[in-house]
């Protein structure tokens, strides 16, 4: 059956507003199922297994997905042997926008320290501002993002940098996408990904309240991780109009763009960190750090062709605390 002039207009407008509202955050309305009714032992079991649900998005939204996922995941160029490169994984796991402009700044911020050009992968939903769109982070896109960077390097030599931005939870890092989708990632979750893609040489960081959970986990000879907070503490920042998280600020704005050793870099950010809290009145977070052994043989590698110093970029964490000031 043919179609109207006006009804093609009709089906072209709405398709515009969909887009359109695309461009915006969805926002946080109806409490997570599941999550928000379960005991904490069956939470946390959920959480370790990536638990991820899905619903109610439109049929066009989930293709322009897939090709949004499938054209960066085969972006990735392959190591190259003999050399030690960094493979960059940056994903905000919630739909608030200081997280999708966070890991989009953050990307660029260990894309250049550690020369990964072509290495990179950012999941990101829209930042609110009509930056270019980026395959949204979730559980199964941080997943098949991981499995890529495994397929392409080599576990021998080369290093995953992994920076994961959201809210946190006892149970993990929390993946919300408005009101379509729910789950979380737990520190056995990320661990067994991780291992059974046969990643060794790791450089996690974790921006999110009670991110000290994944240090015990995963922890190892070869592995640096660096958390936002203890796994008993909040962190801060995380306000909708901010560009950064306290912890993403003091680490990757500031400290990731001097070129000095990640262990310098995260005691500099632990010290700024606790000086902004201090001045807001706020309870410690405690950032946490955990450098193995051999980590630290690749991280040498990886350092010793640190470019010079960049200028911080965006709107300060430290701006919510005049905020609270004046509260």
């Amino acid at each position: 059956m043919g179609m109207g002039k006006a009804g093609l207009a009709l089906i072209a407008a709405g398709w515009a507003a969909m887009v359109g509202a695309q461009e915006q955050p969805p926002a946080h309305i109806l409490p997570p199922p599941l999550v928000a009714t379960a005991q904490p032992e069956e939470t946390r079991r959920l959480a370790d297994g990536g638990l991820s649900i899905e619903h109610d998005r439109p049929a066009a939204a989930l293709l322009a997905e897939h090709r949004r996922l499938a054209a960066a995941l085969a972006a990735v160029r392959p190591q190259r042997a003999g050399t030690v490169e960094a493979f960059v994984v940056v994903a905000a796991l919630d739909s608030d926008p200081v997280f999708a402009r966070e890991a989009r700044e953050a990307a660029r911020v260990l894309t250049r320290r550690y020369g990964a050009d072509g290495h990179a992968i950012v999941l990101a939903g829209p930042d609110g501002r009509g930056a270019a769109p980026l395959p949204m982070g979730s559980p199964q896109s941080l997943a098949a993002a991981l499995a890529r960077m495994a397929e392409v390097m080599d576990p021998a030599e080369d290093v995953l940098v992994l920076y994961t931005t959201s809210h946190g939870a006892p149970f993990g890092i929390v993946y919300n996408d408005g009101d379509r989708g729910f789950g979380a990632i737990g520190p056995a979750r990320l661990w067994t990904m991780l291992s059974e893609l046969g990643i060794a040489n790791r450089l996690i960081l974790v921006s999110a309240c009670y991110a000290g959970q994944f240090v015990p986990m995963l922890q190892s000879p070869a592995t640096a991780i660096v958390t936002a907070s203890a796994a008993d503490r909040t962190s801060f920042g995380c306000q909708a109009d901010s560009d950064w998280t306290f912890f993403g600020d003091a680490l990757v704005n500031h400290a990731l763009r001097r070129p000095e050793a990640l262990a310098a870099a995260a005691a500099r950010a632990q010290a700024e960190i606790a000086g902004w809290e201090k001045q807001g009145r706020l309870d410690p977070s405690l950032p946490q750090v955990s450098i193995g052994a051999q980590a630290t043989r690749w991280l040498a590698a990886l350092e010793v062709r640190l470019p010079p110093a960049g200028a911080p970029v965006g709107r300060p964490a430290t701006s919510v605390l005049a905020e609270l000031g004046n509260r």
